[in-house]
């Protein structure tokens, strides 16, 4: 298992990181466009559509997602698209989370279709949009989800249930803690000064997402980071109370050894946009 997760990640890096690094932001836009098409088309199983249909709404993704390519949206600020799309995953999100995994499969399926493509394309835009602002954006806004999945990990293997006496969710992920969560946040917090303190020393061309927000002020900038952190947690936590309901572990076997698109991308789908909100702001 541990072979097979090595490997993939390998191959993944290989493809992702020298379109990362192009000049142009389209071949990088353009991976990540069949990965977000393979988030629908795992988005489609998981809500009873078959095959075929599973496929459509791939296909049907890529080409909500090349209509926006095409129109330019990538290169403009569109600062009311991400406040309404960050305000709806704050708002949804909550409501998803107090009802429970029972309360998903009250929903009609065509509005669970229907959100989670809106969901996907959204993200799509936003990395997108990142990419063209630049590189040093970009990452700055990937790696503070990927840090604080990090952190939250060992700090959740570490103090357990120590501090905070109870799980955050046990009935949609058993294995997360409040502990956890914090460790996330503390991580993040770290990171966001350390990379605007290199920033200042390299004289970075593209501010960070750190950068922009440290220009308000440590204490907004703090805030925003802690709310952005919390936002990749209730991203996880809906697309793990969503297999609970559909009865699988992952979302799918596209990336072996690492399950699906969805389980590797669930934590970006809120914080991408709500990150370029506060870009523009």
């Amino acid at each position: 298992m541990l072979k097979t997760r090595v490997i993939t990640a390998i191959v993944m890096l290989a493809l992702l990181l020298p379109a990362l690094f192009y000049p142009a932001p389209w071949p990088f836009c353009a991976l990540v466009l069949l990965l977000i098409a393979g988030g629908a088309w795992e988005w489609g199983r998981l809500n009873g559509l078959g095959q075929t249909g599973s496929v459509a709404l791939g296909l049907f993704c890529v080409l909500l997602c090349a209509c926006a390519w095409a129109a330019g949206l990538p290169g403009r600020p569109l600062p009311v698209v991400w406040i309404v799309s960050g305000g709806l995953w704050v708002l949804v999100g909550a409501g998803l989370l107090q009802a429970g995994v029972a309360g998903w499969s009250r929903i009609p399926r065509a509005l669970r279709l229907v959100g989670g493509l809106i969901a996907l394309c959204m993200a799509w835009l936003a990395v997108a949009r990142a990419r063209t602002l630049g590189i040093n954006f970009l990452l700055s806004v990937l790696l503070l989800v990927w840090i604080a999945d990090i952190a939250a990990y060992f700090a959740g293997r570490r103090f357990g249930t120590r501090l905070v006496k109870r799980k955050l969710a046990p009935s949609i992920s058993p294995g997360k803690s409040w502990e956890g969560v914090f460790g996330g946040m503390l991580g993040v917090l770290l990171m966001a000064i350390v990379w605007v303190w290199a920033d200042a020393h390299f004289q970075a061309s593209v501010g960070s997402l750190y950068t922009r927000l440290a220009a308000l002020g440590w204490a907004l900038a703090g805030l925003a980071l802690l709310f952005l952190t919390a936002m990749s947690v209730v991203g996880d936590l809906v697309e793990s109370l969503i297999k609970r309901s559909a009865g699988v572990k992952d979302s799918s076997g596209l990336l072996p050894g690492h399950g699906g698109v969805l389980d590797r991308v669930d934590a970006l789908l809120p914080a991408l946009p709500l990150a370029l909100m506060f870009s523009v702001l």
